[in-house]
């Protein structure tokens, strides 16, 4: 739990850029992490963040702004003279400064490439060339590769040569007489080998390697499965390009799973850190899905106008409308949610769809009946065992579509290409919902005769 003093610290630092405190914010730096300064830089304005970060020193400079998401490290950049601008990006990690300037708007990214050296800028434009959202955007080509015929001594020679100007030495890719990737060798494992021996009989040639055009994602949760440091990158001839590091996996995972939680509450992801998100920013994101859902909740209300005669007499099964509807809509939302996060991490795929219905249904089965015990003795004591019995029976029905529907939708949805996740939980209740009345409606004039 955050103390007293850290949950204040930026408004402590937003009053020490306000009085002009120089010193005070330089000393507020010196007393926090990298991670912490950047965190506090995103919760207030750009020009209010541009001052103290212009009082860091260029080490720590190039941290914090490592630590600070691509909106507002082009603010930051922006707010920068030329001369620091282009420092700053010359200093970044190739794959960061990918990232920063594919998602940056066009004048900053051209004015980005343009400041670079020769090799950067190249080393850049091979990075930016793979595709949106692949693994090629987010490795790093900055690398110290070895050769498979190398003795170990010699092996750990190049790694003091070269490992400096690597972002990881921590595994290192060894690679054939064309590059091929043959296979990977920890660092440590160098350590203990006799200098004598070969590279090529310490490699670990069966280690998960991905393509460079795969989404970034998968190789992520691939990454963590298999609980690596690094993942080598091939392109399609199987020829090592560079290495996904486990911070960029993590970072990978953590947006993915922020981008899944939004869409299953029925809103778009928002960008950058939520305290510096504007009031109409975040209500756009909101809007749109519930413009989709009032939309669709239309269907209730149809559903509501085809059955008035039956609710004309029978008054009393309206009164267990809302209770059916929020029942349903809540197994389905469980349901859509288990299934989504499953997906993301691999547990369930495609062709399990017919085992997940199976499985949905009975336990929707299950709860509806254990449910429907409930509403028959509530039933009962409102309105009678006649309206009760119709309320139970709707109860075990509804919970079971629900449940069908709730974990169906989110694998259909990834057959046809959509993200699981669009398919949220506000939606598939509002579909229950709809559902749900008809089977109820139905049930009591099965039962009732109405």
């Amino acid at each position: 739990m955050l103390s007293m003093a850290e949950d204040d610290s930026g408004a402590e630092l937003t009053e020490l850029v306000e009085a002009n405190d120089l010193t005070g914010i330089r000393l507020w730096l010196a007393e926090h992490q990298p991670y912490e300064i950047a965190d506090e830089l995103e919760r207030v304005s750009s020009h209010i963040a541009l001052v103290p970060f212009r009082l860091l020193d260029k080490d720590r400079e190039l941290e914090v702004f490592e630590e600070l998401d691509p909106v507002h490290q082009q603010e930051i950049l922006l707010g920068l003279r030329a001369t620091a601008f282009h420092e700053l990006l010359e200093s970044m990690d190739p794959d960061d400064r990918a990232r920063l300037i594919g998602e940056a708007p066009a004048k900053i990214a051209t004015r980005a490439l343009a400041g670079l050296s020769p090799a950067q800028r190249k080393m850049t434009a091979a990075l930016l060339g793979y595709p949106e959202g692949s693994v090629g955007r987010y490795m790093t080509p900055e690398t110290v590769i070895l050769h498979r015929d190398l003795t170990v001594g010699r092996a750990l020679e190049v790694v003091r040569a070269k490992g400096a100007d690597a972002e990881t030495v921590y595994t290192l890719p060894v690679v054939d007489d064309g590059r091929r990737l043959a296979g990977t060798v920890q660092l440590s494992d160098l350590v203990i080998s006799d200098d004598d021996s070969l590279v090529k009989d310490i490699v670990d040639v069966l280690v998960p390697r991905v393509s460079a055009t795969e989404p970034a994602e998968e190789a992520a949760r691939l990454m963590q499965q298999a609980n690596m440091v690094a993942m080598p990158v091939v392109d399609s001839e199987e020829r090592f390009v560079g290495l996904l590091t486990f911070d960029d996996a993590l970072e990978l995972i953590e947006a993915a799973d922020s981008e899944d939680i939004a869409r299953q509450s029925g809103a778009s992801p928002v960008a950058g850190h939520y305290v510096a998100a504007g009031v109409v920013r975040l209500a756009r994101a909101r809007s749109v899905w519930l413009l989709l859902l009032i939309v669709a909740a239309t269907l209730t209300v149809n559903v509501m106008q085809g059955f008035e005669a039956t609710l004309e007499q029978v008054t009393a099964l309206a009164l267990f409308v809302p209770m059916l509807t929020g029942t349903g809509g809540n197994v389905g939302s469980q349901s859509a949610t288990a299934i989504v996060r499953a997906l993301a991490v691999g547990e369930v795929r495609l062709r399990d769809l017919p085992k997940v219905a199976w499985k949905e249904s009975r336990v929707g089965l299950l709860l509806g009946l254990m449910l429907a015990a409930i509403a028959m003795l509530i039933g009962t004591a409102l309105v009678g065992a006649h309206i009760a019995v119709v309320v139970a029976a709707s109860v075990i029905a509804i919970c079971t579509w629900a449940a069908i529907i709730g974990s169906t939708m989110p694998l259909l949805a990834r057959r046809v290409g959509v993200d699981p996740a669009v398919v949220s939980a506000p939606l598939v209740s509002t579909l229950v919902d709809a559902t749900g009345l008809l089977i109820y409606f139905t049930v009591a004039r099965l039962i009732l005769g109405v």
